[in-house]
């Protein structure tokens, strides 16, 4: 049966990498939330403008209109063998949603959670460090520059530290998406559907139980 693959993790937990291989070695689309609503701004479709009018308006939009939108996207052709779900269900609410969905297209749910302990996460946003010349990442806990604060390949170059990498900052995003992603998991959780993997390892060291956990019970 088709799955519908329902992928969680936390900012800086490396879920977009996943996603991103599963695309590209399972040829299963990741559908975004973001970059459908995104899209829509230039889109002339009935369901496009209502999108519009509620953002335009400064509202967010409501779960009805939501799950209009994923089950629009998810209809298509490329979807038919299964899909990745990227930014949605967000509520429990809108998972029940996603459960009618799942049965109208004949496709069966489960959800991965891409798991890193916060303090690993906390060190991996704060100790990032960027070149302004050729754009390499560093990290001062787990990949530092040869030289301090110098990119390897530009020793002329001072490392960027985003303002958005402070540990105040990282603390509010890490603690707004455990509200929110809890009840999320304990959903999933209660319906044996839920995964974990490790997410403390490289990723193509984690993507093979991400796709063994997609590839069970085919």
């Amino acid at each position: 049966m088709a799955k519908i693959i329902v992928l969680m993790g936390a900012p800086g937990a490396g879920k977009g990498t996943q996603a991103r291989l599963l695309q590209e070695r399972q040829g299963l689309p990741q559908i975004s939330t973001g970059d459908i609503f995104r899209a829509m701004k230039d889109a002339q479709t009935p369901l496009a403008e209502e999108v519009r009018a509620i953002m335009n308006s400064g509202k967010l939009v409501p779960d009805e209109v939501t799950i209009r939108v994923v089950e629009e996207r998810t209809s298509r052709d490329d979807c038919k063998h299964g899909y990745i779900l990227d930014g949605f269900p967000r509520t429990t609410v809108q998972a029940a949603m996603l459960e009618n969905l799942a049965v109208e297209q004949g496709k069966k749910i489960l959800s991965i959670v891409v798991d890193v302990p916060f303090e690993v996460l906390e060190k991996r946003m704060t100790g990032r460090r960027s070149c302004p010349i050729c754009g390499e990442i560093y990290n001062i806990y787990f990949k530092p520059p040869k030289n301090d604060n110098v990119c390897d390949l530009h020793p002329d170059a001072q490392l960027i530290h985003r303002s958005d990498d402070t540990v105040e900052k990282a603390k509010v995003r890490l603690e707004t998406y455990a509200q929110q992603t809890r009840p999320l998991l304990d959903y999933y959780q209660k319906t044996n559907r839920l995964h974990r993997v490790d997410g403390t390892r490289e990723p193509e060291a984690i993507y093979p139980d991400v796709e063994r956990v997609v590839k069970s019970d085919e």
